[in-house]
């Protein structure tokens, strides 16, 4: 039995991703060279990813000129949000509380971030803690 493809980007096509988010659209040889210094493939090896992307809907290509430019089916927050939303169902049983929480408490969060997360709340709840 073939395997369902998923609807969220792997992560080879978030890279790949990243790269036409920064420079916009592109053919496959820019995204190539930009993924070069991370990822060392074959120039085939990007063209066949970016094919199956396209494929998936993840990718849209303009064949109106060449070479062909490709770049991404939907933007970078939108990208995100649909997998942010994955996330909470499939992790947090669809409690967004529990990912906010989990990702507050994690190491990592600096204090410049918190400020920005107290800016945020601050503004949703219009002021009242």
């Amino acid at each position: 039995m073939a395997r369902r493809r998923s609807p969220q980007p792997t992560d080879v096509e978030l890279l790949i991703l990243r790269v036409l988010w920064d420079l916009g659209p592109s053919s496959v040889r820019q995204v190539h060279e930009a993924l070069q210094p991370s990822r060392d493939t074959g120039y085939s090896t990007t063209l066949k990813m970016m094919q199956v992307m396209l494929e998936k809907g993840v990718l849209k290509r303009d064949d109106s000129r060449r070479p062909q430019l490709y770049a991404p089916a939907a933007s970078q927050e939108q990208t995100q949000t649909r997998m942010v939303d994955d996330l909470v169902q499939k992790a947090f049983g669809g409690a967004t509380r529990k990912l906010v929480l989990r990702a507050v408490q994690s190491e990592r969060v600096t204090p410049n971030e918190l400020a920005e997360i107290r800016q945020l709340l601050d503004q949703l709840t219009g002021g009242k803690s």
